[in-house]
């Protein structure tokens, strides 16, 4: 039997994992697998050597301030890979992490094939690290066309295969009316699925909610979480004066939550992606301690967060970063949009301009499964 083992470094990566091999799953049954992964691939029966929360670390001073476990940890997995023999290891995002496992797992054995998914973004810094990649990693999957010329410039096999996020996955109907109050509009709060994130948002996400609360009553709060942070965001909540507020953490009912949304607050990510391809206008928001602050904006070489705003060359999703991620600016903000439906319509239409070029022929999902599968 073929044998893949997956490996992730934080929640997206999972999510992103899961989808694939959810796909692969039902066309080629005959595989066996091992993962590093979280709650989605889990949910499929794939084993997980540490829990996830061990190798997701956020911001250069946490790094550093766990570098030795982190380096023990990248050495652990290493071994645990190489004892399994996989014919191909495929690594999702988290490049860090998983990058560093994947060049010892190389080194030990040349054999096991290599493919990473979800690129290291050398657009936006660092990008002599393509040379060091090439000698380790066998292909590479893109989410974005513009990618390509960084690694074919170094000769790395690489293909355009689009982001799985961008696919509508879910027909069918929910009757939201058990969750959602009635005659309330739903605003969707998306505060991070890492524990820093969380505890750096929800307090400044309160605030502008109950300034929200001062000026409109028709609108329900609801917080998109993992089901590691949901825990985490009631306890944020309920230790508030706040009611008019859910959190969800099942992924049907988060979607269903999101396309009936009329404006969506979300940290810096991938999430954006999907928000976007929903129709749904967003703001973004993100905070880190001033030195990582620091350290980014001396490293960075791109003007903006938001993908949709680099691939533009231009401000269209409006981004909250640091002393303007507080609550007046957030209210600010959200309640301008509110009240003008042209800039609603405005950043819709060119979020769908990007999105046209973010797209494949052939959903993302497929082509990368088919790739793993063609490999093996």
């Amino acid at each position: 039997m073929k044998k893949i083992f997956i490996l992730t470094g934080e929640p997206s990566g999972d999510k992103l994992a899961a989808r694939v091999i959810s796909k692969l799953k039902s066309i080629e049954p005959n595989i066996s697998y091992e993962c590093l992964g979280g709650e989605h691939l889990k949910k499929l029966g794939i084993k997980s050597i540490f829990e996830l929360e061990e190798v997701t670390y956020l911001g250069f001073t946490k790094v550093i301030m766990n570098i030795l476990k982190i380096k023990k940890k990248i050495n652990e997995t290493a071994g645990k890979i190489i004892e399994f023999k996989p014919d191909i290891l495929f690594s999702v995002d988290s490049p860090d992490f998983t990058l560093r496992v994947a060049k010892i797992v190389k080194s030990k054995n040349p054999n096991i094939k290599t493919i990473h998914f979800v690129a290291p973004q050398v657009w936006i810094w660092r990008e002599g690290r393509t040379k060091k990649i090439k000698k380790f990693i066998d292909y590479i999957l893109l989410l974005f066309k513009f990618e390509k010329k960084y690694f074919e410039k170094e000769g790395i096999p690489c293909e355009f295969v689009g982001h799985p996020l961008l696919e509508e996955d879910d027909k069918t109907k929910l009757d939201l009316n058990q969750l959602i109050e009635k005659n309330k509009a739903i605003i969707s709060i998306f505060p991070g699925s890492r524990s820093s994130e969380v505890n750096t948002l929800m307090p400044i996400l309160i605030d502008f909610i109950k300034l929200m609360n001062k000026k409109y009553s028709d609108f329900i709060y609801v917080f998109h979480s993992t089901e590691k942070q949901k825990i985490t965001i009631k306890n944020f909540l309920m230790k508030s004066d706040l009611s008019n507020f859910e959190v969800i953490s099942d992924e049907k009912i988060k979607n269903h939550v999101l396309k009936k949304s009329i404006f969506a607050v979300a940290k810096s990510g991938t999430i954006s992606l999907e928000i976007s391809s929903r129709k749904i206008p967003s703001i973004i928001i993100y905070k880190i301690n001033f030195i990582n602050y620091l350290i980014l904006k001396a490293l960075v070489k791109v003007k903006y967060a938001n993908i949709f705003n680099i691939a533009a060359g231009q401000m269209i999703i409006p981004e909250l970063l640091q002393s303007k991620c507080n609550p007046k600016e957030i209210f600010k903000f959200v309640s301008s949009f509110l009240e003008d439906p042209n800039k609603i319509k405005k950043q819709i239409s060119n979020t769908e301009k990007v999105l046209e070029n973010f797209k494949t022929k052939n959903l993302p999902t497929d082509l990368v499964s088919d790739i793993l599968k063609n490999s093996l």
